[in-house]
């Protein structure tokens, strides 16, 4: 990968940063994706089995043929973009702050298998909410990494880059930048990082906010895990959480989550070398495998934006090193408040549930996991990957949810 930058003598400077693939990648890209070896059909008539073969073959042809990286890519470069030597480590990021004086500086954490490309279509209606429904005291400074091992970021050679570690670099990159003061916010393993950031609480840090908390109490966990009973005394809508939970476990749902907590590398070998089959795997996460990959026209992410997700995992060869950071932190769930220590999150914590996702947390959940809770919101659509799904509500909600720490 091609890239350029100034050169530096301290590695706390902070470098522009511009992509340029080179083509030889993208021709080649597209002849393997044309050379692709498929398997038989699902002997199923829906998803049970994996992602469908009709569906896989429509959106690698498309790929192979009438996909155009160099969109998205102009995209990126239009925005600032940066690198900086973090612990050894080169972190990309993007930069981009509003033109409001008094905006809040935010620092936003995508997850897998997602990146930085989940999080572009809310980057104006936060850094200028005049222009989306906001007012000007609204508007934040937005700095989005890419994690350690995924995207542009560099792969890490050695273990320990686990959460709590990219949480420390995060409050690194903040105070680099120059901020005293800012929020947190993110969801999958932004939402794990985010909460670290919380547990640590460093000076500068205001508040959080995620959109997959980690509520779970410790006796329901034991519940889903065969490990205790199902808890006797719990509501209506308790018991529709803890249904839907078992039933995304026992149906192969988290079956991802399993193979790269135990071996990443091992999986890593195949998705490295196969596009259409990093592209499988990455939409076996049910986030993407609900969507109809460009089968609704006016859905978000669209089909080019999936590809422009999966696509940049395959031009910058991450798919091995992003799948680590599951083997790096051991297995523990993202949901279970036990595993992620909420009870020692001492800032603000804001929470926004969206009706789509995976898990939705109740709120009696929340208020037990949490000891400082100051907002919590259950909203009417928006899944998993809310910010790609719905920008303009995702936006509102975090409007909402810091006006409080401002």
């Amino acid at each position: 990968m091609e890239t350029q930058t100034h050169e530096t003598t301290s590695t706390s400077e902070v470098r522009p940063f511009r992509i340029n693939v080179p083509e030889e990648d993208l021709v080649e890209l597209r002849r393997r994706v044309l050379a692709t070896r498929w398997p038989d059909k699902e002997t199923v008539a829906d998803q049970s089995q994996g992602t469908q073969l009709v569906k896989m073959q429509e959106l690698v042809r498309y790929w192979g043929t009438d996909y155009d990286w160099r969109k998205v890519e102009a995209k990126l470069n239009a925005l600032p973009q940066f690198v900086t030597e973090i612990e050894g480590l080169d972190i990309h990021f993007l930069h981009v702050r509003s033109r409001h004086e008094d905006a809040l500086p935010l620092i936003m954490t995508h997850g897998w298998p997602g990146s930085i490309v989940e999080l572009l279509k809310v980057i104006e209606p936060l850094t200028d909410p005049t222009a989306h429904g906001g007012a000007a005291e609204d508007a934040f400074h937005l700095v989005i990494p890419s994690l350690p091992g995924y995207g542009f970021s560099a792969r890490p050679e050695g273990t320990g880059w686990n959460p709590d570690r990219i949480a420390r670099a995060w409050d690194e990159l903040m105070r680099r930048l120059g901020y005293e003061h800012y929020v947190a916010q993110g969801g999958d393993w932004g939402a794990v990082i985010t909460e670290a950031m919380g547990r640590q609480a460093p000076t500068g840090l205001l508040g959080i906010h995620v959109n997959l908390p980690a509520t779970v109490p410790p006796e329901v966990e034991a519940a889903l895990a065969g490990a205790g009973p199902v808890p006797a005394e719990m509501s209506e809508q308790e018991h529709a959480v803890f249904d839907a939970l078992s039933a995304y476990r026992k149906n192969g749902y988290s079956g991802y989550f399993v193979a790269m907590t135990a071996r990443p590398q091992a999986v890593g070998y195949g998705l490295t070398d196969s596009p259409a089959g990093l592209a499988a795997f990455i939409l076996w996460h049910p986030g993407f495998a609900q969507w109809t990959y460009g089968g609704d026209p006016d859905q978000s992410p669209t089909k080019d934006d999936v590809l422009d997700d999966i696509t940049l995992y395959w031009l910058t060869n991450t798919a091995t090193s992003s799948g680590r950071l599951y083997w790096e932190n051991r297995g523990a769930s993202p949901t279970s408040a036990t595993a992620q220590k909420t009870a020692e999150i001492s800032v603000a914590v804001t929470i926004t549930v969206f009706p789509e996702d995976v898990y939705r947390a109740p709120e009696t959940w929340a208020r037990r996991a949490y000891p400082n809770l100051t907002y919590f919101n259950e909203v009417d659509r928006g899944g998993h990957f809310a910010a790609w799904e719905q920008p303009e509500l995702f936006a509102a909600e975090l409007r909402a949810a810091f006006r409080s720490l401002r």
